[in-house]
């Protein structure tokens, strides 16, 4: 089987190997054990690769380079327009040679694959919505473009869409699906949390101004100032650290707050195994595999009504659902604070739902609809 991958991931290319963002190659080489030969169609950046970036598995690799663009401005879309035959022929090209597409969406160059694949209505196509499907969201309108063609059955036709969530208006085409960080084996027996304090939360995501990581240190220095034994580590990097820093100092929070910047998987895991709560106020998101990481250590997960999280919560029943509005989320987590039985309650359930979604269910799952 020859696999086609349309994506606006960049890629770095070293010594005829294939590197990208580390999660989605890591998730595509789960994907290309079960082909033969592999196109990527796909920005080249010409810089070295990071430690965050891995290489592809696979041996039998067509890379094509294209140029990435956007629509954020009208000159940008001038270059757009500019760009655009040499890439529409690329991925036309690309689709032509390939036994099965695979489009990955949200983005610019998985829209342009969503209007290319038109014309192959006969071959077999995945697309994976790596973004918030939720049809009342507020979106970009080329993510509700992009969402509209993979959902009409006429214009997309053999296509199984993989989105995060379970949602009322879906065609045929679309697929809940959901994303996994652990295998079976990593099972162990999750032991009742110290519930004398000190209580202590978890943020897992780049600090970035999208994640509110800010929002999760006002929550826990409200807590500290109600008289709760809280701490707050916060894992990643981004454009907010130096801010948050400042509000560390400014507001005396350095013994109960902590920036740990980016850490090993292994060294996450563990800060999950010692939490209490897994903490996300994002504003966007499509599967957050920090929650559902969390929650498979036996964290409490709090988080947003984005996306899929409420699913993932149980509307509230594993887990507490942000309004984000201080004094109210506070009062929330306060009520939790003082009920051990309630907080053991959403751990088990948290752990009983997170441990469905294992990388071994994950694989079987892409091996079915790559050998059927």
């Amino acid at each position: 089987m020859t696999f086609a991958i349309i994506t606006h991931v960049s890629h770095i290319v070293e010594q005829n190997q294939y590197f990208a963002y580390a999660p989605y190659v890591r998730e595509m080489n789960i994907w290309t054990k079960y082909v033969d030969e592999l196109i990527i169609v796909a920005p080249k950046l010409e810089s070295k690769k990071t430690p965050i970036d891995i290489e592809y598995e696979h041996k039998n690799i067509d890379f094509v380079a294209i140029k990435s663009f956007d629509v954020l401005s009208f000159k940008a879309i001038l270059g757009a327009v500019l760009k655009l035959p040499k890439i529409s022929w690329q991925l036309y090209s690309a689709m032509q040679k390939a036994d099965h597409i695979h489009l990955r969406c949200p983005g610019n160059i998985g829209l342009l694959g969503c209007f290319i694949q038109i014309l192959f209505p006969n071959k077999t196509k995945t697309a994976k919505y790596a973004g918030n499907w939720d049809p009342k969201s507020r979106q970009p309108w080329t993510y509700r473009f992009q969402k509209w063609i993979l959902n009409n059955t006429f214009l997309t036709r053999n296509m199984q869409v993989l989105v995060y969530g379970e949602w009322n208006e879906i065609s045929k085409n679309i697929k809940p699906f959901f994303t996994a960080t652990y295998y079976k084996a990593d099972k162990v027996e999750i032991l009742q949390r110290d519930f004398h304090g000190p209580f202590s939360f978890v943020f897992v995501g780049t600090l970035v101004s999208g994640k509110n990581p800010l929002y999760a240190i006002q929550l826990v220095e409200s807590l500290y100032k109600k008289g709760f034994d809280v701490a707050l580590s916060l894992y990643g990097e981004g454009l907010e650290r130096k801010s948050l820093q400042e509000y560390i100092s400014q507001n005396d929070l350095s013994t109960i707050v902590s920036l740990k910047g980016n850490q090993t998987p292994e060294t996450v895991k563990t800060a999950y195994e010692s939490s209490h709560f897994v903490l996300l106020p994002s504003e966007s998101e499509g599967w957050p595999k920090a929650v559902a990481e969390g929650m498979f250590w036996g964290c409490v997960p709090i988080a947003t009504k984005v996306s899929c999280v409420p699913y993932m919560l149980d509307y509230g029943n594993r887990g507490v659902l942000l309004e984000m509005i201080l004094d109210k989320d506070v009062h929330q987590l306060e009520m939790l604070l003082q009920n051990e039985n309630e907080f053991n309650l959403k751990s088990q359930k948290a752990i009983n739902w997170s441990r469905k979604y294992t990388l071994d269910v994950f694989e079987d799952e892409i091996k079915k609809m790559l050998t059927s």
